[in-house]
């Protein structure tokens, strides 16, 4: 059974970091690409970014565009987030989730990815 567990959400301050981690189980992690999805109160769950199988390919959406990145380490299993320069509107539930399908290229539509974890809160103060 695959499990996901987010960890490394927290409350900071505008312009802030934090580091989120996804620990993964159950599946061949090295052969799925991952993504990382949020969503605020009374919105939509919204893309973050996505990264290959490999780790050689990654995609954000813009709003997050030079502040966060994405990153793998198929040893441990884990996929990260790197969040600076944090903003108010990056307030929300962060969830991670593994691709429906093996290899290929980095996809952000919710619809690809099939196991989700159970998401960690990200509070950003003004």
């Amino acid at each position: 059974q695959v499990q996901l567990v987010e960890s490394g959400g927290g409350l900071v301050q505008a312009g802030g970091s934090l580091r989120l981690s996804c620990a993964a189980s159950g599946r061949t992690f090295s052969r799925y690409g991952m993504g990382w999805f949020r969503q605020a109160p009374g919105k939509e769950r919204e893309f973050v970014a996505a990264i290959s199988w490999s780790g050689i390919s990654t995609y954000y959406t813009d709003s997050v565009k030079g502040r966060f990145t994405i990153s793998r380490d198929n040893a441990k299993n884990t996929v990260y987030l790197q969040m600076n320069s944090l903003r108010p509107e990056d307030t929300a539930l962060y969830y991670c989730a593994v691709r429906r399908s093996m290899y290929g290229n980095t996809v952000v539509g919710i619809n690809e990815y099939d196991y989700w974890g159970q998401g960690t809160q990200v509070t950003v103060s003004s």
